[in-house]
């Protein structure tokens, strides 16, 4: 059987975090992924409105680290643990390895959350994967062109969507929707926002909150707060709000950006160390990270719950830095993880943004979209990917054009979509 120091699985922002980490003292370890890439999950939605090509934000693992020697990157699915042995078992095109480690960092992050309506995964287009992302283009290019030759009944049903949850990911897509039919395509459509909460970006509160809701509103989507979805059909779908009146909107895409479950890995790891979850699934960690009684297990990013950190990059990062310094003996085992908030963004639109650095620090408009720009390039990873990104963007931003939709790639067909969208 063979032996790792230290097993990760996962090569999200926290993954990658911790292995560059335990480098830096030259510690050997075995990074499992169920993907060849690093994702940078945060700009799938201008993959899928083509701002970006699919490369431009999803640089091999390999390559990325590629200058550590201490690295063995393998292709694989986690299918069980034994944590009494220390040996993980995971499966690859039908094969099976198992691993035995001295130390497991558990990043594989969380999927989306349907809130008990798990048919709606079949009606709508997430936004988790490089293939979501696809997806969402291939429709997006369909309807678009399809439009173009329509009477002006089926051009309306055609350019009519609906993005559900206004957190950072559904009002970017929401806004870029606009963007991209007023600017790329020139063509009217149909976008509305549904949120449960009473505010947009609700992380970010009072001002901010209410410069995005209007600068949706002004860009021409339709803000709808405290409001829930019921139900969805094809080309429709049953929304309520708080009083209990129900309303049915037109919508020939259906965009799910509402929350987070944890699953998979997540699952295998609490009933095998009897750690407590919540009710998306996340594990109910330790201080110092660490899983149920197992101080060589730790577990970090949006698998987890910790003291209402919020489950964005940075906190990933940070934790996997924390899990990689204990292991390496830079931090003393036990010691509590603490998170630096160094702030939150948002872009709404061309030149529109918030962020927001602490309860009194805040921009908004040109200087925030701005410093939005300079710290997604900063976090992209490679030279290349950096360069690809800028000339991306000064074409989508500031010409007319979507790098994206030119793409020489495979890009996923109408075979797949939800049937509605198929029909």
């Amino acid at each position: 059987m063979e032996h790792a120091d230290v097993v990760i699985v996962g090569s999200g922002f926290g993954g990658l975090a911790a292995a560059k980490q335990l480098a830096k003292s030259g510690i050997n370890y075995v990074l499992i992924s169920s993907t060849p890439e690093h994702l940078f999950q945060p700009l799938l939605y201008q993959v899928a409105t083509g701002v970006l090509a699919s490369h431009e934000i999803a640089p091999p693992i390999a390559s990325v680290l590629r200058r550590h020697r201490e690295a063995d990157v393998r292709l694989g699915k986690v299918i069980a643990i034994d944590v009494d042995n220390a040996v993980l078992t995971y499966e690859h095109d039908g094969e099976r390895t198992q691993i035995r480690y001295g130390s497991l960092i558990a990043a594989t992050g969380a999927s989306q959350s349907y809130f008990g309506r798990d048919d709606f995964a079949d009606k709508t287009f997430s936004l988790k994967t490089i293939d979501d992302a696809k997806l969402l283009r291939a429709q997006i290019e369909r309807v678009f062109t399809e439009a173009k030759g329509a009477d002006a009944e089926t051009r309306k049903r055609l350019l009519s969507f609906v993005v559900v949850g206004a957190g950072a990911t559904g009002v970017e897509v929401a806004g870029q929707l606009k963007e991209l039919a007023k600017r790329h395509y020139h063509q009217e459509v149909s976008v509305t926002l549904v949120e449960g909460a009473g505010e947009v970006l609700p992380p970010f509160g009072g001002g901010l909150s209410e410069y995005a809701k209007a600068s949706l509103t002004k860009s021409g989507v339709e803000v709808l707060l405290g409001t829930f979805v019921t139900d969805i059909e094809y080309g429709k779908v049953t929304v309520k709000d708080k009083q209990g009146i129900e309303r049915r909107i037109a919508a020939e895409t259906v965009v799910w950006s509402a929350g987070v479950q944890a699953g998979g890995f997540a699952q295998i790891l609490a009933e095998a160390t009897g750690c407590e979850t919540d009710r998306a699934g996340r594990l109910l960690i330790n201080p110092d990270l660490t899983v149920g009684g197992h101080a060589d297990i730790y577990a970090i990013g949006d698998m987890t719950s910790l003291n209402g950190y919020p489950g964005q990059s940075p906190v990933a990062m940070q934790e996997g830095r924390h899990a990689a310094d204990i292991i390496r003996h830079k931090k003393l085992p036990g010691t509590p993880f603490k998170y630096w908030d160094k702030g939150s963004m948002a872009v709404i639109s061309r030149f529109s943004a918030v962020v927001k650095l602490n309860e009194h620090i805040t921009f908004r408009g040109v200087i925030a979209w701005t410093m939005w720009l300079a710290v997604h390039l900063l976090y992209l990873v490679g030279f290349r990917n950096r360069f690809a990104a800028v000339a991306s963007w000064l074409v989508a931003f500031i010409g007319t054009g979507r790098p994206g939709f030119d793409e020489v790639e495979q890009t996923p067909d109408l075979v797949g979509l939800p049937a509605r969208d198929a029909a």
